[in-house]
């Protein structure tokens, strides 16, 4: 693929002095009030730059690598008539991964939470493929293709240069090197873990319904073990214990007295960014007791906190305790660590000042606050779990990071600001000239900044987190007001938070999941999937 022809102006016509004092107030955390309102101005419609870059006018090339949150974020918010976008990714398909715990037991369909990537944008470009190697010395990927023609596959090679890369690869379940956890240990990262789990599940209780079993043996083959008790192995035991009590009984109701559900956490405590109280009613919903007719009284599911697991086998996970746990299906949701492209890329650029930066990033992309990766002159934008921004704490590995990130940097490419590094510095963005217009949005963060020519760097806002606990429950943990002071000052605040639980927050819960859905179709198909399993139950075929 020969390289770009790029006509694109990227540097800036006058001098503007740069100061140290000038950039700490740049990128000094605009004051709260006058942020919600910049986010709000932000909803309001805004005109694409079609009449400044003709049809026939050469464009920047951006390859993105990635279709997750970031990327999905990204392509719906880049301007397509300034840059010629291509996404590069094993995967043409964007995921809801909030809903994987739900699509493993069979209370959604996969095709419900998914959006192929030319469904969310049109106007680009999709190789599939993946990158193995970035060099930004030449602006060249290196990637590989599965070609497959009839039953016979083939691997292909090849290079693609670009003038903007935005690097949105994700990160990978860590293991942390414990032995067996590879082998044995399932994962819930994609679609295709999901479907592995959900015929696991299935398969666990036809196994345990076979003649000549002892009770030893059936109780072995229904012990489901979840490995970590953040958000998403909390929710996928939660939509388990759904399964098993309002489908159990009607598939499998001489099993159900057999079936032990452990949740295992090395911390002392489960679901870390939520408040003590919200912790307590996620305790309470899921150590539940279950009463069905013609069943003994349940009471399945233990969480085990100040557990470190030394081993995975075949039948048991071992503790570093001395105690062992036997199991059927286990589930590791206990870590992201980064991808090899990642570690490639930051060994690339390891003479530069990312080296510095790792101090702060420990494996991540170190990226300044306008998403530049350091050491990458202003070519290489990186977002989501593998990266790190160095002048701000560190964010969490969510989807709402990613998602902010990816919309911050399609508007902030779509506008012309100076974004190469100078002298090998990256300096602030600039306006590529004092009269260019700006967005309401734009000009409130100005003057939340008090500078007219730097380009807002991005902020992020914390909406909250959201946790589903069973049987029409849910956690949702809002942020009205973030925390504010300095360490050991007087004057120190905490973050004013709106908990809610409950009824009223599932019905949270599902709603901001439905807006939040890439298209209105994934909404309905969603909606419609929680309709069929209340009136048919979930689906146990082993597909």
């Amino acid at each position: 693929i020969p390289p770009p022809t790029t006509t694109t102006t990227t540097k800036r016509t006058t001098t503007t002095k740069i100061t140290a004092d000038r950039i700490e107030k740049a990128t000094k955390e605009r004051p709260y009030p006058l942020f919600l309102a910049e986010k709000a101005a932000s909803i309001l419609p805004s005109f694409k730059s079609e009449e400044y870059y003709p049809t026939n006018t050469q464009k920047e090339r951006i390859i993105v690598l990635g279709t997750g949150w970031g990327a999905a974020s990204f392509l719906k918010s880049i301007d397509c008539n300034k840059y010629d976008v291509t996404v590069i990714s094993p995967r043409n398909y964007f995921v809801f991964t909030p809903m994987l715990a739900g699509a493993s037991v069979g209370t959604v369909e996969f095709r419900s939470i998914t959006e192929p990537v030319r469904e969310i944008n049109s106007k680009v470009r999709y190789l599939e493929a993946a990158a193995t190697e970035v060099d930004p010395k030449t602006n060249t990927l290196s990637c590989v293709s599965i070609v497959c023609e009839g039953n016979s596959c083939e691997t292909e090679e090849f290079e693609i240069n670009y003038d903007r890369l935005v690097f949105s690869v994700g990160a990978q379940t860590t293991t942390f090197g414990t032995p067996g956890v590879e082998e044995y240990c399932n994962y819930l990262k994609q679609v295709g873990d999901a479907q592995q789990i959900k015929n696991a599940i299935v398969n666990c209780f036809e196994s345990a319904g076979l003649p000549d079993l002892t009770e030893e043996e059936k109780i072995k083959e229904l012990s489901f073990v979840i490995i970590g008790a953040g958000p998403t192995g909390i929710e996928f035991a939660a939509e388990l214990l759904d399964f098993i009590e309002e489908n159990g009984a009607r598939f499998y109701k001489e099993l159900l007295p057999y079936v032990r559900i452990k949740i295992v956490e090395a911390a002392p405590s489960i679901l870390r960014p939520f408040e003590d109280g919200m912790k307590e009613e996620a305790i309470r919903k899921l150590t539940r007791k279950i009463e069905l007719e013609g069943v003994p009284t349940l009471q399945p599911l233990e969480i085990l906190t100040n557990k470190l697991v030394s081993e995975v086998s075949g039948n048991y996970v071992y503790f570093k305790d001395g105690e062992k746990i036997p199991y059927g299906m286990s589930l590791w949701a206990a870590g992201i660590g980064q991808l090899p492209i990642t570690t490639h890329l930051l060994d690339t650029l390891g003479e530069t000042e990312q080296k510095d930066a790792q101090d702060f990033a420990r494996g991540r992309l170190a990226v300044d606050p306008w998403l530049r990766v350091i050491g990458g002159d202003g070519k290489i934008f990186a977002l989501g779990d593998c990266s790190c921004v160095s002048s701000a704490p560190m964010l969490p590995a969510t989807a709402q990071v990613a998602a902010q990130q990816g919309e911050f940097l399609g508007d902030f490419l779509s506008k012309d600001y100076c974004i190469d590094a100078m002298d090998d510095k990256l300096l602030p963005p600039l306006g590529m000239n004092a009269d260019q217009s700006k967005t309401l949005a734009d000009k409130i963060a100005s003057f939340a900044m008090g500078d007219d020519e730097i380009a807002p760097p991005f902020q992020y806002l914390d909406l909250g987190i959201l946790a589903y606990t069973g049987k029409g429950s849910a956690l949702a943990q809002v942020q009205i007001s973030p925390g504010g002071g300095m360490p050991g000052a007087t004057e120190n605040w905490d973050p004013v938070r709106l908990q809610i639980k409950g009824k009223l927050g599932f019905g949270l819960w599902r709603s901001i999941y439905l807006l939040k859905m890439t298209s209105p179709k994934n909404a309905v198909l969603v909606a419609l999937d929680w309709i069929k399993v209340k009136l048919f139950g979930r689906d146990i075929s082993i597909l």
